[in-house]
């Protein structure tokens, strides 16, 4: 390949790298076209990206930026895999489909994360991590079930003086019908 190719191919992975701050790492090499395609779709649904690149041209692409990491120390093609909401979200569902026996040939080869890179197995692990979503859902029900116990507290005064006041007065009223019944026979 040319230099002049090399530098048109480095400036378009540059373009579409942009902003791209945490990735994973893949190998997509021995699938077939039609496993590759369907794999591609399956990914595309939950807006992930993968993309096939050489790792020199990778390496010079995104040399100086935060995903300048995951490709030291690479040779050949590797697929760079990117989106979804975190990258909790984009694990999860590239370790799903790794487990995919129709994607018997697609394997994790690791990724990068705030510039960190980290390996296969710790794709796993972060897989296991409660999404942003999540994390979310989390916080709010611990924020609101503190709220929830502060109003039921400041509520339960005034609910137990209404149930002793209609006590009371439930009382008054037996006490009255129940008087009639001994007035009538006196006379």
């Amino acid at each position: 390949m040319s230099k002049f190719v090399k530098n048109i191919i480095t400036e378009e992975l540059k373009k579409r790298l942009d902003g791209v701050e945490n990735a994973l790492l893949v190998n997509v090499v021995g699938m077939q076209v039609n496993d590759s395609n369907k794999l591609r779709a399956n990914l595309a649904e939950k807006d992930i990206r993968l993309l096939v690149v050489k790792n020199s041209l990778a390496a010079r692409a995104t040399k100086g930026t935060i995903l300048e990491s995951a490709f030291d120390g690479l040779a050949g093609t590797t697929a760079l895999c990117w989106g979804a909401s975190d990258i909790v979200a984009l694990a999860k569902e590239i370790v799903k489909a790794s487990k995919e026996k129709q994607f018997a040939k697609f394997a994790i080869l690791g990724g990068v994360m705030d510039g960190e890179a980290f390996a296969a197995e710790q794709v796993v692990e972060i897989s296991k991590w409660p999404t942003r979503e999540e994390q979310i859902a989390i916080l709010l029900g611990q924020i609101t079930g503190v709220a929830a116990g502060l109003s039921s507290q400041l509520l339960s005064g005034g609910a137990n003086l209404a149930s002793q006041i209609k006590q009371r007065w439930d009382g008054d009223e037996e006490e009255t019908t129940s008087d009639e019944p001994a007035a009538a026979a006196a006379e």
